[in-house]
């Protein structure tokens, strides 16, 4: 089970990795709005971990499932911050102030308070896209009549 997870899980950093990549290059990386893409790649690499795993098996269990799409979204996750604290902290130290001063915030403004928003916000997309796949994907209990 463990290869779909890390394949996939490296796969949407990857996409997620060339995406901020590319909004950097456009210039629009300071806007957070545009981080609702990253809930299009967390939903396609998920729903591709949980259908291709689910293809391989003879029985599909739903909570076998659910730790697909979890721990998929969770190597994501993870790979994606520290991807990104490496941005933050080494290549461009501005960034998580221009961040936060979109978000309006007064307070001491550091680059952490983004990479734990960004964990947050991965994990609980995570969460989310995997219950409502996981509907879409179980097998039902219905009796043919």
């Amino acid at each position: 089970m463990g290869k779909y997870y890390l394949k996939y899980g490296i796969v949407i950093a990857v996409f997620l990795i060339a995406y901020f990549l590319i909004t950097k290059l456009l210039g629009l990386h300071q806007y957070p709005v545009l981080s609702a893409a990253n809930g299009v790649i967390f939903g396609a690499g998920i729903l591709m971990a949980i259908k291709k795993y689910k293809s391989e098996i003879s029985s599909f269990k739903y909570q076998e499932g659910f730790q697909i799409g979890l721990f998929t979204g969770g190597v994501a996750t993870i790979l994606f911050a520290v991807f990104m604290a490496v941005y933050i902290f080494q290549i461009d130290k501005q960034f998580a102030n221009a961040i936060l001063d979109s978000w309006g915030l007064n307070y001491n403004k550091g680059g952490l308070i983004v990479i734990i928003s960004l964990v947050m916000m991965g994990f609980s997309t995570t969460v989310v896209l995997t219950l409502a796949f996981m509907q879409l994907l179980k097998e039902s209990w219905n009796q043919n009549s």
